[in-house]
């Protein structure tokens, strides 16, 4: 089957850094990226070959320890040949964090945002369009 876009999908867990040391754990947090976004992919289905922008929130539990940028490559990789062919398809990345401290009052959330932000944290919420200029317009 085909997918159908928009796709959003939450991943309970702190994510991994790109930095970490740590193969397994990279290994574990990519699997479970994967595994969260099949919840919301027909199955079986045809990876896209249409140009792809992603959405992040990391929504942690306490600040954040490392960097912002150290957790999207883990989250883009984990979706190749399963979402998407190659992330060379990947054009926009909007990639955010928010602290308990500095919560952000959403208008008008989809169901799986205000799923994420009312539910436990440490999560990741991620959204994927296949028009990178969907936001923009």
């Amino acid at each position: 089957m085909e997918i159908k876009f928009p796709i959003e999908f939450i991943v309970q867990g702190t994510p991994v850094s790109l930095q970490a040391d740590r193969p397994a754990a990279k290994a574990a947090w990519k699997e479970r990226v994967k595994a969260a976004s099949s919840t919301s992919l027909p199955q079986p289905h045809f990876v896209s070959q249409d140009r792809i922008a992603l959405t992040i929130y990391n929504l942690p539990a306490l600040p954040m320890q490392g960097d912002l940028d150290n957790i999207v490559k883990l989250i883009v990789d984990a979706l190749v040949r399963h979402i998407y062919v190659d992330d060379k398809q990947v054009e926009r990345i909007v990639v955010q964090k928010f602290e308990p401290e500095n919560g952000f009052p959403f208008s008008a959330p989809s169901e799986t945002l205000a799923k994420a932000l009312d539910g436990p944290k440490p999560s990741v919420y991620i959204r994927i369009i296949s028009d990178p200029f969907e936001d923009l317009k």
